[in-house]
C-alpha cells in the first residue's frame, strides 16, 4: 500500500478508535431501539448514495455529447463500485440498491419510514437538501450529519470527495457493522433477516472489493500534491467526527435510555 494512504489511515487512527468504541453497539438492547436506530441511520444509507454519485459526476462522463473524462482507472474503480451499491442483488438475487434494500429491512422489522419517505418526495419535488432537512423535523444529528455530506459534495473537490467516502464510510462500515451484526439473529428471530443481509453483504463488499478500489481511488486523485493529501484528511476527520456526532444523537433518543 502507497505509504501516503498508510500516513493517512495512522493520522486517522485515534477518530477512528472513538467510533468504533461507541456505546451505542451496546446500547440497541430492544428492538425498539433498533428500530430508533434505523429510522435516524437511514437517513445516512440515503446521503451516502449522493456521495457516491458526486465521485461518478466528478470522475466520470455524465454529460452528453460524452467524452473521455479523466484517467480510466479512476473511471473503473467508481464505475465498479456505483455497480454494486446501486444495482445489488437481494436475498433472491433480484436487483437492489442498498437504500431500497435497507427501506425493505425498516418494514419487516416494523421500523417507521416516514420521515425518509417525505424526505425522497421532497428532494423529488425539487427542493433543496436544507429545506427538505427542515420540513422533515429530522434529529438535529441527522441533520448535521447529512448537511456535512452534503457541503463536501458541493465543494466539488474529487480528491476530498473521494477521502469522505473512503475513510468516512467505506473503510469503517465492516468494522461499524460487526458489532450490530453479533447476535442480533438470535435475540430477534424473524425480524430482522434483512437488514442482517444487508449488514453482512456491507461487510463482504466493502472489506474485500470496496475499500480497496477506494484507496486506490483517493492514492490515484491525491497524487503527488501535499495539498491534496492534507485537504483529504481533513474532509476524512470531520466525516468520521459527525459519525460520532450522529451515534451520539441517536443514541440520546433510544428507548431504553430513556
Amino acid at each position: 500500500m502507497n505509504h501516503r494512504i498508510e500516513a493517512l489511515q495512522h493520522a486517522l487512527k485515534e477518530h477512528r478508535q472513538r467510533l468504533l468504541k461507541h456505546n451505542i453497539y451496546q446500547s440497541l438492547e430492544t428492538l425498539d431501539d433498533l428500530k430508533v436506530f434505523m429510522e435516524h441511520h437511514v437517513f445516512a444509507v440515503w446521503d451516502f448514495m449522493s456521495l457516491l454519485k458526486a465521485l461518478q459526476r466528478e470522475l466520470t462522463c455524465v454529460t452528453l455529447p460524452w467524452v473521455p473524462k479523466g484517467s480510466a482507472v479512476t473511471r473503473r474503480l467508481i464505475n465498479e463500485i456505483v455497480l454494486e451499491e446501486e444495482t445489488d442483488v437481494d436475498q433472491e438475487g433480484q436487483p437492489v440498491s442498498h437504500f431500497e434494500l435497507y427501506l425493505q429491512a425498516m418494514s419487516e422489522a416494523g421500523a417507521d419510514k416516514y420521515k425518509i419517505s417525505e424526505l425522497l418526495e421532497y428532494v423529488q419535488e425539487g427542493k433543496s437538501v436544507g429545506a427538505v432537512l427542515d420540513l422533515t423535523q429530522v434529529d438535529q444529528s441527522v441533520k448535521e450529519f447529512v448537511h456535512n455530506t452534503f457541503r463536501i459534495i458541493n465543494e466539488g473537490q474529487a480528491h476530498a470527495i473521494a477521502a469522505a467516502f473512503t475513510f468516512g464510510r467505506e473503510d469503517l462500515i465492516p468494522d461499524m457493522f460487526r458489532h450490530l451484526i453479533a447476535d442480533l439473529n438470535e435475540r430477534f428471530p424473524g425480524k430482522l433477516d434483512t437488514f442482517i443481509y444487508y449488514l453482512d453483504r456491507h461487510v463482504q463488499l466493502d472489506e474485500e472489493v470496496h475499500t480497496p478500489l477506494a484507496l486506490q481511488m483517493v492514492d490515484e486523485l491525491c497524487g503527488d500534491d501535499d495539498e491534496k493529501w492534507q485537504e483529504a484528511l481533513d474532509a476524512a476527520k470531520v466525516c468520521i467526527e459527525q459519525r460520532i456526532k450522529l451515534w451520539d444523537g441517536i443514541r440520546s433518543l433510544l428507548p431504553s435510555e430513556a
